[in-house]
Order: structure tokens, then sequence, then C-alpha cells
């Protein structure tokens, strides 16, 4: 389910009601723990959290013309995905967030490699979304993706 909308707000006014206010609580939760220098936008029909051009010029390496993605928030037919291309490269990051998430759950998360899904919003922990928005600065992001995979 990929939106043409060019905005979050009009994103967000797009959800079906049983869908908004997770993908809201999800935004303010990411928005009030990533570092600073990243940008929300819309990006590849999900709200993403990106390096900018202002900041890394050279853009994203699949299609130099998008900003550099880091996180996206959608909105999917069956579940709520949450796409941290941090977990993609950085297994102790990946590590971190599977042993979090079976601690406090008490069951692994349903994810990909850096997809989680969730099929129910009262499975979504938003606190733990919080701590995980944290783990990289725009310039830890840029290190770790001109290492791994810009290649």
């Amino acid at each position: 389910m990929r939106s043409t909308t060019t905005t979050v707000e009009e994103y967000i006014n797009e959800l079906p009601e049983n869908r908004k206010e997770p993908i809201i609580r999800i935004r303010k939760m990411i928005s009030q723990n990533l570092p600073s220098g990243f940008t929300e936008t819309m990006n590849y029909g999900m709200i993403g959290y990106v390096v900018s051009h202002k900041i890394y010029p050279e853009g994203y390496h699949a299609d130099p013309k998008q900003p550099l993605p880091f996180i996206s928030v959608a909105s999917q037919k069956n579940h709520i995905s949450i796409y941290h291309m941090g977990m993609y490269v950085d297994k102790g990051t990946y590590d971190w967030f599977m042993d979090k998430y079976l601690e406090d759950y008490g069951k692994k998360p349903d994810m990909g490699k850096s997809c989680i899904r969730f099929r129910k919003s009262e499975d979504i922990p938003y606190e733990l979304i919080g701590e995980l928005a944290t783990k990289f600065t725009p310039d830890d992001w840029i290190k770790i993706y001109q290492e791994n995979i810009k290649q």
C-alpha cells in the first residue's frame, strides 16, 4: 500500500481510523528521540526519516535524487511497518532490538532484516521504538552506510 501523498499530514489523514493513532504515536516517539540532523519527509510512499542532500549530497545509491533513507513508517494492508536501515547493516543494533523486545514482551518480534511488522496496534512497543531511534546520528548512519551498503 504505497501512498502518493506528498506530505506527512496528508498521509496520516488518508489512513483508516484504526491506523491513525498508532502511526501518530510512532511518529511522535521517533521525532522526540531521533538525533538532530535527520529530516522527516514522505519517501517512497511512506513517512521517512532521512539524511538530506544538504548533509549528504550523494543521496541514496539506488536513486541519487533521493535523500539517504534511515527510518520509514508505513501502514500496510495487514500491518504497520517500521523500517530501520541501521538494523539492516549493524548486527549489534539488530541483536539489541531482538533481545530487548524478547525481554520486554516475552516473544520475538515479527520482522525481516530491517522491517518490524505489527499486526495489532496493542503490540507496538512505542518506548522501545523511541529508544531504537536514538541509536544512530546522521554521521554514524552515513559512515555505516558507506562502509556496508554503498560499495
